[in-house]
């Protein structure tokens, strides 16, 4: 196990106040948060764009889909124009947005789904399909202005190549803002002009909508037996062809919400056969996310809280073969970020994960690897403030990775680029 002493908490602030570079104290910095940050550090470089800039929502390759206003945006350049643009009148709603390898885009508000093929001159929407072929539509909320975020995902890479296509998998991470929902798993195989529900949860008595009438339908699936909150990862081991999804969050006496899924899909008969393979309370090293199959090992990342076992959490950064992931004695923690986390993701031998802001000393924690996991630091880019990171993907084609920042836990504030050193 190797820890690695706590970077010194500094940023480098740079050219949007003039050519050269200096280091800028917290305060001093938090007043250029209008024309954005850049800086680095011994490890990479980052930058946070402006709020005059597009949101850029996600990536992929040399293309950056984003919102801004009213509109939606499409760049061709990694986000440096915007040729491509659309009138979305509820831009500031969207939750969720996915590059397809074909060029398709498909991008969801809190409760609807939607599709563009033609590069944002059109779009339609699309209504998901139950394993029985007929619609899923989302509940009537009680309060209009709280109909849940059916497809806002935590992690941010969902597109998977299975058998020699592209598969999109993905769950929604809920019942957190934007009121109570349903928890599901998604799937296209089609580059979204068909999705479909891969799995769902059952109906969680603490997470129904406020002030529904007595005899209203409960949320959920009511054949199902395990809950959960929310899907925090969801991702792919291609080593054995099946899918894994974790859950949480804890156990708040209607049954653990805390899982780990194996799912395994027949494209033949379009079907899904999932099985929960360990069910936990919330101090568990399995209450995570940031699942990465590498080779033989999987690693992945510990959102472990709750109640304290001989004074402390089962949290870390933790790998081990995949065949042995149930086999605690067979783990090995290659990383304890001290904190809460569960976003992590690993590309080319880059690892990237983020503190739970909440919970964390850190005011903007990165835990950072660019040796395979052999070695392991901690960075506080301190700006623009509290913040978490989440829907971490992949570098696009100038190479940099890409980021939500939430302030506190979940709610929406900038985009995070980084990109590592050579």
């Amino acid at each position: 196990m190797i820890h690695t002493p706590l970077t010194r908490r500094h940023w480098l602030g740079t050219a949007a106040l003039g050519a050269g570079a200096c280091l800028l104290p917290g305060p001093r910095a938090a007043a250029a948060a209008n024309e954005g940050f850049r800086g680095e550090n011994d490890h990479f470089h980052f930058r946070i764009p402006s709020a005059a800039e597009p949101y850029v929502d996600s990536q992929r390759d040399n293309k950056a889909f984003a919102f801004q206003g009213r509109k939606i945006l499409l760049s061709e350049d990694s986000g440096k124009t915007w040729p491509h643009q659309a009138d979305f009148p509820e831009a500031q709603n969207i939750t969720f947005s996915v590059i397809l390898g074909n060029g398709n885009i498909l991008f969801a508000t809190r409760e609807r789904l939607f599709l563009s093929t033609d590069n944002l001159r059109s779009h339609r929407e699309i209504i998901v399909k139950r394993p029985d072929g007929s619609d899923y539509r989302p509940h009537k909320p009680v309060d209009p202005e709280q109909p849940g975020w059916y497809f806002h995902s935590l992690d941010g890479e969902h597109c998977f190549e299975v058998d020699g296509r592209e598969m999109l998998v993905w769950g929604n991470y809920c019942n957190v803002l934007g009121g109570a929902v349903p928890v599901n798993i998604y799937y296209s195989t089609d580059n979204g002009e068909t999705v479909k529900l891969a799995y769902s949860f059952g109906q969680n008595p603490k997470f129904q909508q406020k002030g529904a009438a007595p005899n209203a339908p409960l949320l959920g699936d009511p054949s199902n037996s395990y809950i959960a909150r929310h899907v925090h990862n969801v991702t792919y081991n291609p080593q054995e062809d099946a899918f894994y999804a974790c859950t949480g969050d804890i156990d708040r006496g209607d049954g653990k919400e805390v899982h780990w899924l194996r799912g395994t899909y027949d494209a033949q008969a379009d079907r899904w056969d999932w099985k929960p393979i360990i069910s936990v309370d919330s101090n568990s090293r399995f209450k995570s996310g940031g699942i990465n199959f590498i080779g033989d090992k999987v690693y992945w990342i510990a959102d472990a809280n709750g109640r304290r076992i001989n004074h402390t959490h089962d949290r870390g950064i933790f790998t081990c073969d995949w065949k042995d992931l149930l086999d605690y004695s067979k783990h090995q923690m290659v990383f304890h970020p001290m904190y809460e986390s569960a976003n992590m993701l690993c590309q080319d031998g880059v690892f990237i994960g983020t503190h739970c802001a909440p919970a964390s000393t850190f005011v903007n924690g990165i835990i950072w690897s660019s040796d395979h996991g052999k070695t392991w630091v901690q960075y506080d880019l301190e700006v623009p403030g509290p913040r978490s990171g989440v829907r971490i993907m992949r570098k696009n084609s100038d190479g940099w990775f890409r980021m939500d920042l939430r302030k506190g836990w979940i709610e929406r504030a900038e985009v995070l680029f980084l990109k590592p050193k050579a």
